[in-house]
């Protein structure tokens, strides 16, 4: 992951995508499969820098 920001935390530079194993849903679908999260986390502290949907045309 090229991020060339640092963290708002602890100022480190050193990121990795990660994901989960609970896909987001529309709340009034809960039959939709939805689509999986992209997390952006420091590796210097573990914040999480940012949460992506990786494919947002599932929740229509």
């Amino acid at each position: 992951m090229s991020v060339k920001e640092s963290c708002q935390n602890c100022g480190g530079t050193s990121f990795i995508q990660a994901t989960d194993y609970v896909n987001l849903r529309p709340i009034n679908k809960k039959m939709a499969i939805g689509s999986e999260k992209i997390y952006t986390v420091c590796l210097d502290c573990g914040e999480v820098v940012s949460i992506k949907v990786n494919h947002p045309e599932k929740l229509k």
